[in-house]
């Protein structure tokens, strides 16, 4: 851990500060055009390994079919247009969520759309949707042999036309058939809150006639319903019921938050900021709320991934003992580093052995007995 304490310094002490002064979405690209170069040479992949990954027996799981090293995945919307397969196993991560991906190509909405609220450990998100497209997309991944895990997150595409029903569902059909041989599962966007229309499958009589249609996709993809942060238990409920009645293998919970007011938010560092959804820190203590009630309540019926707020493998492992029998960050890698991936999954072990498990499966759960 020492080397690792280290790595973690100089991100605190060094690139940090320099980063958190320029353009947050400039630093985004230049890292994942870093990324990407670096996941094309065998070198830099065995540096990064060297660097980052961390591996233990009491982490690997087998979840609907999938072998996953490690329980701690890339949240869907920092690798828009999956640039970051091949370099993600070896910074330490168990899976990732590519996208999201829609129908057609998508700039998102004007610039600027991405800020950091340091007080809060918080971005603010308003990118909207920004991706290449599917067609694009998959023609990029259609042939390469994943190293770990890799889910395809779908949503529709941010512009008028797919505000009307028929069109919306069309656009998250497409983007599904042409991934149906592509990855390893994929995830149904409806909780976007910063698109066009907003997210009108959040009614259950439109996420009906949405998984109506993606029930008919031809492929054995196991497929997750991600879920906004800021419904109610009883608004969840309907959407989970009709989920049960569709070819939904798991949730995850949740996404952004669009509620400014929440307790974690500081308001002088957010008042100047009038759209986008906050991520990390603000989404914790609502999304772990939310597993627990749906662990109580179909954690027999579904898998759930944990996503908001995590920062350290105490996040992580609340989240777990929460429902969790995965999880995904993204903001928790900006504040804290690449190394934190590897800390986090070190952590975890200790963490289990600390509490008598011999197995990350033991601890699912536990806090909603």
């Amino acid at each position: 851990m020492l080397f690792t304490n280290l790595q973690a310094s100089l991100y605190k002490h060094l690139f940090k500060p320099l980063a958190f002064r320029t353009d947050p979405e400039r630093v985004h690209d230049t890292i994942t055009t870093i990324g990407h170069w670096a996941g094309n040479h065998l070198l830099s992949q065995r540096f990064a390994r060297r660097l980052w990954f961390y591996a233990h027996p009491a982490l690997e799981q087998d979840v609907l079919g999938i072998h996953f090293s490690n329980p701690v995945g890339l949240a869907a919307g920092f690798d828009k247009d999956g640039h970051l397969t091949d370099i993600l196993p070896d910074v330490g991560f168990g899976f990732e969520e590519v996208g999201s991906v829609t129908g057609e190509s998508c700039e998102g909405n004007p610039k600027p759309r991405l800020w950091r609220l340091p007080k809060s450990q918080s971005l603010v998100v308003y990118y909207g949707l920004k991706n290449e497209g599917a067609e694009r997309i998959s023609k990029r991944l259609a042939h390469k042999t994943f190293r770990f895990p890799v889910g395809i997150s779908v949503a529709k595409t941010n512009n008028p036309q797919t505000c009307e029903t028929a069109v919306g569902v069309a656009d998250y059909l497409k983007a599904m058939n042409v991934f149906v041989s592509i990855g390893d599962y994929f995830t149904i966007n409806i909780s976007c809150p910063n698109a066009f229309g907003g997210e009108p499958y959040t009614s259950p009589s439109l996420l009906k006639q949405l998984l109506e249609e993606t029930d008919k996709v031809e492929t054995t993809h196991p497929m997750f319903l991600k879920m906004p942060a800021d419904l109610s238990f009883d608004q969840v409920d309907e959407l989970v019921e009709i989920a049960k009645q569709h070819r939904i293998d798991g949730l995850i919970l949740s996404n952004l938050t669009k509620r400014y007011d929440r307790t974690e938010v500081d308001q002088q560092e957010v008042s100047p900021i009038t759209k986008g959804g906050l991520s990390g820190k603000p989404t914790f203590e609502a999304s772990n709320e939310l597993l627990k009630h749906l662990y109580k309540t179909v954690g027999d019926r579904f898998v759930l991934i944990g996503t908001g707020g995590i920062f350290t493998a105490e996040d992580a492992y609340k989240k777990i003992r929460s429902g969790a029998t995965l999880v995904q960050l993204a903001t928790g890698m900006i504040f804290q580093g690449p190394q934190a991936i590897g800390q986090i999954n070190q952590g975890l072990v200790n963490l289990l052995h600390r509490d008598g498990f011999t197995h990350l499966s033991e601890a699912i759960g536990k806090d909603c007995v």
